[in-house]
């Protein structure tokens, strides 16, 4: 009894030492929660069709994704009330996700058949005992945390120095990314993360005070890499061809004919994801047809519950519906940006600021992929699409954010305080 009474009050002062009982910001914590429940209604609503087809349980995706949001969730909720002094400086969680993830992303293309599941002909998940673990979605918030640690070190204080210098101090960075478009353009096949994680690099630079010349080069060098990633892989040439058959005319109509003939596409077919897309859009209307009465998931789009599950939503719920969940999540993107503003500390500010970045690109280039603006990238939307990996990353990342959030109410009572001590 003894011995168990000692462990309990052991383990009850370490729990007071690594919390305290500064409340961290619950909106964002409610916001992150609803859309998370929003995902596993829609993961049972959408799924009806590969449910039948792979002949699941009816039940299969939907019992899946509630596990895995009620882990997400209290997760968010452990996170948000340890001090983030432990989080981010003694246990090095950023750290532990960049390195083991990335090794992961490594080690996942030598592993067998067995134990990997492909998609577009490239390993993406790594198949564990009841699920399937994709370790690029854990391993962006390490990328993250990499550049905000980095950044604040090398940047914080820095003087202005030459254009030679500047490059001399993004040349690590560079060689860094360049693995990043190995490991997951080129190996994984995955086009769509590298733009979001290169968007991340670009702002989160910017916020670093870095010099015009530098940004107009990176540009290039973007633009430059961009282009010869599509031209190497023949399925991204083809996709670009039928995006751009959709959108030509549109496009090319201010120009002379002349000019229309040289850049237009013949005979390439218009994308069918995006039109069937477009149509469960335009058949939702202003009011949705129905929860789980919508068409689209008949066959039409294949793991519509996924990669387009903005479009079923709309079909279902209506352009209203989806208008209360955009605002639920602009809400979680508004109170991360709020942290970071806020926040005094470099590292956490760089570091809410790319985890708002990561959730605001993703949104956009899926929104933008299945209506048709872009090419489709198959980003899932954060919170909303299927994919337990997705929801557990955003829930260690929520919570973090939400660990930092303590010290705004911290940094609000110190001045409220220095306040009605100058004024008397």
């Amino acid at each position: 009894m003894d011995f168990i009474k000692n462990a309990l009050n052991t383990i009850e002062n370490w729990l007071h030492t690594i919390t305290d009982n500064r409340k961290p910001d619950y909106y964002l914590f409610i916001f992150a929660s609803l859309l998370i429940i929003v995902s596993i209604v829609f993961s049972y609503s959408l799924s009806i069709f590969t449910v039948d087809y792979f002949d699941y349980s009816q039940f299969h995706f939907f019992i899946r994704q509630l596990g895995v949001g009620i882990i997400s969730i209290l997760l968010m909720w452990v996170l948000a009330h340890i001090k983030p002094e432990y989080l981010f400086k003694k246990w090095k969680i950023g750290w532990w996700l960049f390195g083991v993830f990335g090794i992961l992303m490594i080690v996942m293309h030598m592993l067998p058949s067995s134990m990997v599941t492909a998609s577009g002909g490239a390993n993406r998940w790594i198949r564990l005992p009841g699920f399937s673990l994709a370790p690029v979605e854990f391993f962006k918030i390490g990328f993250i945390f990499f550049l905000s640690a980095s950044f604040s070190k090398k940047f914080g204080d820095l003087e202005k120095v030459s254009f030679k210098e500047e490059l001399k101090m993004l040349l690590p960075y560079g060689i860094v990314f360049g693995i990043v478009v190995v490991l997951i353009a080129v190996l994984q096949k995955d086009l769509g993360q590298v733009v979001l994680l290169g968007s991340i690099l670009f702002v989160m630079l910017i916020f670093a005070n870095r010099s015009v010349k530098l940004f107009i080069s990176i540009i290039g060098v973007a633009v430059f890499g961009f282009i010869s990633l599509i031209l190497l892989a023949p399925h991204r040439i083809n996709r670009f061809q039928s995006w751009w058959s959709s959108v030509q005319d549109t496009i090319l109509s201010p120009f002379p004919p002349s000019i229309q003939e040289a850049l237009k596409v013949q005979e390439f077919p218009e994308p069918y994801q995006v039109s069937h897309s477009l149509n469960a859009i335009f058949n939702g209307g202003w009011n949705g047809v129905g929860l789980s009465e919508g068409g689209i998931k008949l066959g039409f789009l294949s793991e519509v519950h996924t990669d387009f599950v903005l479009a079923g939503i709309t079909e279902e719920i209506g352009l209203i519906g989806l208008s209360f969940i955009l605002v639920f999540l602009f809400l979680i993107i508004f109170r991360i940006l709020r942290t970071s503003r806020r926040i005094d500390d470099h590292i956490y500010h760089l570091f809410c600021l790319g985890i708002a970045l990561m959730i605001s690109v993703a949104f956009l280039i899926n929104s933008y992929g299945i209506t048709g603006v872009i090419p489709i990238k198959g980003i899932a939307v954060p919170f909303l699409s299927y994919g337990g990996s997705s929801i557990l990353a955003l829930g260690i990342a929520v919570g973090m954010v939400l660990s930092i959030s303590k010290d705004l109410s911290k940094t609000q009572k110190e001045t409220k305080h220095e306040y009605q001590f100058d004024k008397v």
